[in-house]
């Protein structure tokens, strides 16, 4: 069991989420909206995002299969590396929900939450080895100015021991967060406990 961390309204307590708009009442739903939350994640069919999600079942289809390929594909950068990146990237977009949800998930995989909490308090310093401090930088850099990211930027994590794949997962984890963040903070809110 981690510590709790409460830092600057970011978490890792687990927290539920809201829809603001009407979700789709499982009782009247679709078959293929059926299929496709079943597809989604093991909770889809208890959650208003992806109760929301699925009132386009293609979309929240396609969606689903590329979030869980980017961060559950076998290979690549360290799935508890994935998690990192995807926190910071949350902490940054102000996503408190989702910074919840991967910091645990960080945490259930690295079997230390050191590195959320400073990812909470300050996540321009944080990081507790030089590879981690190259990912929380890139991901920082890549949320904030994607047009301004260079070659320069990817020998420092080539530097920093990452290899050709690991550098693009970690692509591919921070710009799906991109997307998911803002999902997330423009169709519901956070719920505390």
């Amino acid at each position: 069991m981690t510590d709790l961390i409460r830092s600057h309204g970011f978490t890792n307590e687990t927290l539920d989420w809201d829809a603001w708009l009407d979700v789709v009442d499982l009782e009247h739903a679709t078959p293929e909206q059926i299929a496709v939350l079943g597809e989604s994640h093991p909770k889809a069919k208890v959650s208003d995002y992806y109760l929301f999600l699925v009132h386009q079942p293609e979309i929240l289809r396609q969606r689903s299969a590329a979030f869980n390929a980017i961060m559950y594909a076998p290979g690549g950068l360290p799935r508890a590396e994935r998690e990192l990146s995807t926190t910071v990237v949350s902490r940054i977009n102000g996503c408190v929900y989702c910074a919840s949800v991967h910091a645990q998930r960080f945490e259930q995989l690295a079997k230390r939450n050191d590195v959320i909490r400073q990812v909470f308090d300050e996540p321009r310093s944080a990081g507790t080895t030089e590879r981690e401090r190259a990912i929380a930088q890139f991901s920082i850099a890549l949320t904030e100015r994607p047009d301004a990211v260079d070659a320069a930027q990817l020998r420092a994590l080539r530097e920093a021991g990452l290899d050709d794949a690991e550098i693009l997962d970690l692509i591919h984890s921070v710009s799906i967060f991109a997307w998911a963040n803002r999902l997330m903070l423009n169709l519901g809110e956070p719920v505390f406990p």
